[in-house]
């Protein structure tokens, strides 16, 4: 039989799978890789600043301000009644580690952030629409909330993870934009979970302050409303729950802990 050579295979070395199914399979893969490195990354950190007690935690963010992600606003008078605010319903948490401190921010927006060192966080936009002293307390019992879970350094854990990664991918060597991603992912990290906790324990400083659970949900019932401005809404949202399930939580919270939904409003003094 006579030996016929045949010619090399140009193609033994080239994948049968269209370029673009093999693309999208490692771009897949990556993706899941990188997930699962963060979330153990996550995990970690978390574990660790667990351990860093409230004190510490006060020492070390004692100056902190999470500049680029809040103008604190230094000629705003109202921070004094704030913070007299926060003192008083910040008494009832008998144990609390932490001496709170109130910044208000130069922002139209409406929000009120817990940061690490018991640093809280109002923006004007929030305290030209409260109409009692009662609502305003129960959005600074709610970031107290947080403390007392210590959501907020959960938050920062992941925060930094997700900041590293998000620096590493876009290429970024900047310091600064470090920490303002950092800070702008904390200020969001909350569950559903971590913020139905702190809305119950604000409920009770609430309770505790005033005897009475009244008004403290009526500005999450406004900013609700249909008729009010979507972009406001729009940014509450995004670091915080529906209104509207919200309020419907906080009257069953008052209605299964004997609370009383009805009693004198007081005039908000931060006007």
């Amino acid at each position: 039989m006579r030996f016929v050579p045949k010619k090399a295979d140009d193609s033994i070395n080239v994948s049968k799978e269209h370029p673009l199914v093999e693309a999208g399979t490692l771009v897949i893969g990556l993706t899941l890789i990188i997930a699962a490195i963060a979330a153990v990354l996550i995990l970690i950190v978390d574990l660790v600043l667990l351990f860093v007690s409230p004190e510490k935690e006060a020492a070390m963010f004692a100056d902190w301000l999470p500049d680029g992600i809040v103008a604190v606003e230094e000629e705003d008078k109202r921070v004094v009644e704030l913070q007299a605010l926060t003192e008083r319903l910040a008494r009832h948490w008998e144990d609390s580690p932490y001496e709170f401190r109130v910044e208000i921010s130069a922002d139209d927006d409406l929000n009120a952030m817990a940061l690490p060192g018991g640093l809280i966080i109002v923006t004007s936009g929030l305290l030209d629409r409260v109409e009692s002293e009662n609502e305003l307390a129960f959005v600074l019992g709610h970031e107290i909330g947080h403390f007392r879970n210590r959501d907020h350094i959960r938050a920062l854990g992941r925060g930094i993870v997700l900041s590293i990664f998000f620096v590493a991918i876009s290429g970024g060597d900047s310091v600064a934009n470090l920490g303002m991603t950092i800070s702008d992912l904390t200020l969001r990290g909350f569950s559903r979970e971590q913020e139905a906790n702190a809305d119950e324990f604000g409920l009770k400083l609430v309770y505790e302050e005033y005897g009475h659970v009244a008004e403290s949900w009526r500005f999450f019932e406004r900013i609700g409303d249909k008729d009010d401005a979507l972009v406001d809404l729009a940014t509450y949202l995004s670091t915080h729950p529906s209104p509207d399930d919200r309020v419907e939580r906080m009257i069953e919270l008052a209605e299964s802990n004997g609370w009383p939904v009805t009693g004198p409003v007081v005039e908000p003094e931060v006007y």
